[in-house]
C-alpha cells in the first residue's frame, strides 16, 4: 500500500525546507490542538518511566519530546536532517538520528512502543512502514499511529475541504513554500480510511486494533498491540 503523492526522496528534501516554519505553520493549522492530541496518543501508547519509546517520523522532535515528559527512555528518528536539527535543539536530551522508517536499523523486539504523528501518510510504503514499527517493538507492547484523516459528513467535511483545499495551500504560499503546503492536502486525501489503517495495522501483525477519532473526526489515533 503506497500512500506518498510524491518520490521519496522529493519529499525528504521538501522537509529539510520547511523544517524552519514547521512548528508555527502546525500550531496555525491547528489552533494550537496539536499538542493535545500528542498527549492522547502517548496515553494510549501505555508507557511511563523507563520504558523505551521510538517515535518514528519525529519530525521536530514534539511526540518524542512528550514521551520523553513521561520519564521515557527516546529515540526519534527521521529522515530529514534539517527537521532533526530543530529537534535536537529543542530536547538536547534526547536521542536524535536520521533514519529511514520502512528500513529502521534497530534489531526485533528493542522497544517497548513506537509511535509516530503525522508521518505514517509520508511513508512511500504504508505498509512496510507499519510492520518495521511492529517488528521492533516486543510482544505485548503497542504501535500508535497519530494522523489527519478525512471527514466524511457534512458540515465539517466542507469545513476540512475549505481549509485543506484553500487556507492551508495559502498559509504555505505566505510560508515561502506553496509546494509543501499543497503536498499536505494530497497525502491527508490519499491515506487510508480508519477502519482501513486499522485493517493495514493488524496485516502488519498487530492486534486489538482501535483507534479514537478527535477534532470532529479530523484526527485518528490508532493503537494497536505486538502480537
Amino acid at each position: 500500500m503506497t500512500t506518498g503523492t510524491l518520490p521519496e526522496g522529493q519529499v525528504q528534501a521538501m522537509f529539510d525546507r520547511i523544517a524552519g516554519v514547521y512548528d508555527a505553520m502546525n500550531s496555525v493549522m491547528t489552533a494550537g490542538l496539536h499538542h493535545r492530541w500528542r498527549r492522547r496518543a502517548v496515553d494510549l501508547a501505555q508507557v511511563g518511566p523507563g520504558s523505551r519509546v521510538l517515535d518514528v517520523a519525529t519530525g521536530t522532535g514534539d511526540l518524542a519530546i512528550e514521551a520523553a515528559s513521561r520519564g521515557c527512555q527516546v529515540v526519534g528518528s527521521d529522515f530529514s536532517e534539517g527537521m532533526l536539527e530543530r529537534a535536537r535543539a529543542k530536547a538536547p536530551q534526547i536521542e536524535f538520528e536520521q533514519g529511514d522508517a520502512q528500513a529502521l536499523r534497530y534489531a526485533d523486539d528493542s522497544f517497548d512502543a513506537c509511535t509516530v504523528g503525522f508521518g505514517a501518510r509520508n511513508f512511500s510504503d504504508l505498509e512496510l512502514g507499519l510492520r518495521e514499527m511492529a517488528r521492533v517493538v516486543r510482544p505485548g507492547g503497542r504501535v500508535v499511529v497519530l494522523e489527519i484523516t478525512t471527514p466524511q459528513r457534512p458540515p465539517l467535511s466542507t469545513f476540512f475541504s475549505l481549509w485543506f483545499d484553500r487556507i492551508v495551500p495559502l498559509a504555505g504560499r505566505l510560508a515561502g513554500d506553496p509546494d509543501a503546503y499543497a503536498y499536505l492536502p494530497s497525502s491527508v486525501k490519499r491515506f487510508p480510511s480508519p477502519e482501513d489503517l486499522a485493517a493495514a495495522m493488524e496485516r502488519a501483525g498487530m492486534r486489538d486494533l482501535r483507534w479514537i477519532l478527535t477534532a470532529g473526526g479530523i484526527i485518528a489515533i490508532h493503537v494497536g498491540i505486538v502480537a
